[in-house]
């Protein structure tokens, strides 16, 4: 097996990276600073954009019809790069103000995924998946998560993958997940990622059907195969890589967000990329398409 290359992208420092998405049509990775509320992209020439949304954004994905749907502070909303315009569709948690959207994922049908977080106050576990369907209606699933991580889907489309990367739980699950109706079922065991450096923070899944998580703390992308064993580690260069997503004409790159924040004191000469974008080449597997969302 070849020694993966890692390599630092574009000129971007983001405070906490997030949301990568590799859209084929465009040839162009998006993806988010959460605090700072600016949504990136970074296509295949190397060309660098950035959109200043006004709020905490959490994560996205390209809209079928154009543009991009985003999971923000204020929920779900419609985004138009051209013009800059952001159109709401629904915030499901209008009740919860503390609460904020972090990680999320489309389905193999077009439906959105995203999950929610309690990032201001006391800490507690109020986060939930919700599902933004194709029609604009919005369905609640998993409740009770800390800080809500993890979405990816298996190369069928028939299991779902969710992740809580609070220190007091750092674990991830897998359901059966009915393309036809968009329903989760029962969750079980995956990954508890203490076996690990490092806690679950964003993940994908490869051709192969393994899931790569970042760990977030750890200083490592982690290979987990369909039947939850570790079968590669992946060091990078930075202690908190946040979200792994296959790009790259070929899908064969596999790229990686990180978070410039909260860093361990002592550590920040070790790492003068941290809140960057790299690259993970030589990996030996490929990547699958991301879905627009239907809507």
């Amino acid at each position: 097996m070849t020694r993966p290359v890692v390599e630092r992208v574009g000129n971007v420092t983001a405070r906490v990276g997030e949301g990568a998405v590799w859209d084929v049509e465009d040839q162009a990775l998006w993806w988010v600073d959460i605090p700072a509320g600016l949504v990136h992209r970074h296509d295949a020439s190397g060309e660098e954009r950035r959109w200043e949304i006004g709020e905490a954004v959490g994560c996205l994905a390209r809209h079928a019809a154009g543009g991009l749907v985003l999971a923000t502070r204020s929920g779900f909303h419609l985004f138009d790069p051209a013009t800059g315009g952001c159109t709401s569709i629904a915030d499901p948690e209008v009740e919860l103000p503390e609460n904020r959207f972090n990680d999320g994922a489309t389905d193999a049908r077009g439906r959105f995924w995203a999950g929610t977080m309690k990032d201001q106050g006391e800490p507690s576990a109020r986060g939930t998946f919700w599902r933004l369907d194709p029609d604009r209606g919005v369905a609640r699933g998993p409740d009770g998560f800390w800080t809500t991580n993890g979405l990816a889907f298996a190369p069928d489309g028939r299991t779902i993958y969710f992740s809580d990367s609070h220190p007091s739980v750092r674990t991830i699950w897998r359901a059966p997940y009915d393309l036809d109706t968009g329903t989760i079922g029962p969750r079980e065991l995956f990954f508890d990622t203490r076996a690990v450096a490092g806690r679950p923070d964003g993940a994908t899944v490869d051709a192969d059907g393994c899931y790569w998580m970042a760990g977030v703390g750890g200083w490592q992308l982690v290979r987990i195969t369909p039947d939850g064993r570790v079968d590669r580690i992946v060091e990078m260069p930075v202690e908190r890589p946040s979200r792994p997503m296959w790009g790259g004409p070929r899908l064969d790159t596999l790229y990686v967000t990180s978070i410039g924040v909260g860093l361990t004191p002592g550590t920040e000469a070790r790492q003068p990329g941290a809140g960057g974008l790299f690259a993970v080449t030589g990996l030996g597997t490929t990547g699958l398409p991301q879905t627009r969302y239907a809507g």
